[in-house]
């Protein structure tokens, strides 16, 4: 099945236990579905670049996913359709790499990065 990862902001007048419950109810369309959550993170409240319906904070979530594109789109229209839900992002990639992602590690565990070209 194909791979993806999805990025969700939730309002941030939610719970974190409200907010991390998102995460769970996804993950139980998806496999409803036929597909599976394989990894999820609750990045926490975040402030964000501007304001979404009035909001200058948010809850952000993030899954790796393994599920078909019919199970991916029906998750897609339900956090839409959701009162919760302000934003959604879904990539398709080619493989989920290992480890936590970039916002769960810290400064000092991060790779450096290349010199800049002059």
């Amino acid at each position: 099945m194909p791979l993806y990862e999805h990025v969700f902001i939730s309002r941030q007048d939610l719970s974190n236990a409200q907010a991390e419950g998102l995460i769970e109810h996804f993950g139980t369309v998806l496999a409803d579905n036929g597909g599976k959550v394989v990894e999820s993170e609750y990045w926490g409240v975040k402030t964000m670049a501007y304001k979404i319906n009035k909001n200058r904070k948010g809850h952000y979530a993030f899954l790796r996913t393994d599920a078909p594109s019919d199970a991916v789109q029906e998750m897609e229209r339900l956090m839409r359709l959701h009162d919760d839900v302000m934003r959604v992002l879904t990539i398709k990639v080619d493989a989920h790499e290992e480890g936590p992602s970039v916002q769960m590690q810290k400064r000092d565990d991060r790779e450096e990065r290349r010199p800049r070209r002059q």
